[in-house]
């Protein structure tokens, strides 16, 4: 699946968990094909045999026939399920098992209907709290550290890794790494609610320097402000309903329960991967998201038009 930018796709494994999991596929897709071949064969072979019979009026060397091809698949079977019960249970200590002093740790927390993503670091200062977007080097192990705020979502990015649960209040880990760059689209896979299908995630892989680089420009508060245009917008966003939701670093603003807003500008998409980042998609989502993605957390917000182009010229130099 191609879209925006972005690809998703179980066959084109781009990272050394994924390609474990395809390899896994492969091999049961593979053995299924030729179990169907087979038994396809025997049924046409006992049509065949069961007309004879009838024709020439002697069972005996049918029967026996018979009897030898179902012990004989039987043998088959019990092997066949035995030699996938191993592949499948080497593949999952594959997944899990990958270790690394070096890894990238992250927390992935899901919303309804949205993604909050934290780089974790021993300094508090350097931690970096984004939304929606996942940036990750190639080459290296990352350990996703993943929890929801409220209802079972499902963590899924299928060219890295399988699916992991997020369950509320419980933390689990699930390792992967990109060993090619691109970028990659998650999704929730459980049934969250109304805007379930409306959960993506875009994971950007990318070299170890342009990683690095980006983290650094993340870190940073907020830019000031420069023109009399994003003063008027940054004081509707602290004086309007805005500030008690979402948070910008070096303002006083510091909601807690909708994205992180420090560097939206620099983001891809807009609500979860619903709509493109524009300034007129921006404008249209804050005046009314529902419409856009009826259910979502936030409510209309009725501004004069001048008080939103002035909120969208200040959100657009967060980058």
């Amino acid at each position: 699946m191609q879209t925006g930018g972005t690809f998703q796709s179980v066959v084109d494994p781009a990272g050394a968990q994924a390609a474990v999991i395809h390899r896994l596929w492969s091999v049961n897709v593979w053995t299924a094909i030729v179990v169907f071949v087979i038994t396809l064969a025997f049924v046409v072979a006992a049509v065949l045999m069961g007309t004879r019979r009838g024709r020439r009026g002697s069972a005996m060397t049918s029967d026996r026939i018979l009897i030898r091809g179902v012990a004989g698949a039987i043998v088959v079977t019990i092997v066949v399920l035995f030699v996938l019960l191993v592949a499948s249970v080497q593949a999952g200590r594959v997944v899990s098992a990958r270790q690394a002093s070096s890894a990238v740790t992250i927390a992935v927390t899901g919303h309804q209907w949205w993604w909050e993503i934290e780089y974790e670091d021993a300094v508090p200062s350097r931690r970096l709290r984004t939304a929606n977007e996942m940036h990750l080097p190639i080459g290296r192990p990352v350990v996703l550290k993943v929890t929801s705020r409220d209802v079972i979502h499902s963590f899924w990015v299928p060219n890295l890794q399988g699916k992991r649960d997020l369950i509320p209040g419980y933390t689990t880990a699930i390792w992967l790494q990109a060993d090619r760059p691109g970028i990659f689209r998650a999704q929730c896979a459980e049934f969250c609610g109304l805007q379930h299908a409306h959960m993506a995630l875009d994971v950007v892989a990318e070299p170890e320097a342009t990683f690095a680089q980006w983290l650094e420009r993340m870190r940073p508060a907020a830019a000031d402000v420069q023109t009399a245009d994003q003063r008027r917008g940054q004081h509707v966003f602290m004086t309007f309903r805005c500030a008690g939701c979402h948070s910008i670093r070096g303002t006083d603003a510091n909601g807690q329960i909708a994205p992180d807003l420090t560097h939206v500008a620099s983001r891809g998409t807009l609500g979860a991967g619903t709509l493109s980042n524009s300034s007129q998609h921006l404008a249209q989502w804050i005046r009314n998201s529902q419409e856009i993605k009826p259910g979502n957390q936030m409510p209309p917000n009725p501004l004069q038009a001048e008080e939103l182009a002035s909120l969208v010229a200040y959100l657009s130099t967060l980058r």
